[in-house]
């Protein structure tokens, strides 16, 4: 892929948005793009070629899976936002994959000796990584306090209400949402 297409996507992402543009160019040169097609699975690697991944366009559902072909919908990212190894110890988990709910969604990945190298080198860098790791903590956080506080149908409301600041189109007095969720993803 093109440098300068690849310098583009980084600096439109937030993790890097204190950084020069030499810093970018830098890290554009260690980074992978692909576009995903809605449906297309993609998981994270593994060891020293686990990934950690920048969501530059359209949504993609993490999903969990067991033995017995259960599945879970862990979370639902909208781009811009970071996935896949987020620990960085080289062991993403192997019943996670990740699915495109749009078309044409674009990733760019890292491997992950190479994104802590960068994050050696860049402390404003590793301050955005620090920071948007820790407001995935918080979300988080919110969703294990609706399951504690909230029944079923208060918690739908609040994922409605959520999903429509996110992704929500206002028309008028009313908000638009395009679905792509299906019932036992609103579930989950």
């Amino acid at each position: 892929m093109c440098d300068e297409i690849k310098f583009v996507y980084l600096k439109s992402h937030p993790l890097f948005s204190n950084l020069t543009d030499q810093q970018i160019k830098d890290a554009a040169q260690l980074m992978k793009v692909k576009t995903v097609y809605r449906g297309e699975y993609f998981d994270y690697g593994a060891g020293p070629f686990s990934k950690l991944f920048l969501l530059i366009k359209g949504k993609i559902k993490i999903t969990l899976s067991d033995d017995m072909d259960n599945e879970l919908v862990k979370d639902i990212l909208t781009a811009p936002d970071i996935f896949g190894d987020l620990s960085m110890d080289g062991r993403p988990s192997v019943d996670e994959y990740t699915e495109a709910l749009t078309s044409n969604t674009v990733v760019c990945s890292f491997n992950v000796p190479d994104f802590k190298k960068i994050l050696e080198d860049n402390i404003l860098l590793a301050l955005n990584y620090a920071n948007t790791v820790n407001n995935k903590l918080k979300k988080l956080e919110t969703r294990h306090a609706d399951l504690v506080f909230y029944d079923a149908n208060a918690r739908l409301i609040r994922f409605i209400k959520n999903w429509s600041r996110t992704d929500g189109r206002r028309i008028g007095d009313k908000i638009v949402l395009k679905n792509y969720l299906t019932q036992s993803e609103i579930e989950g």
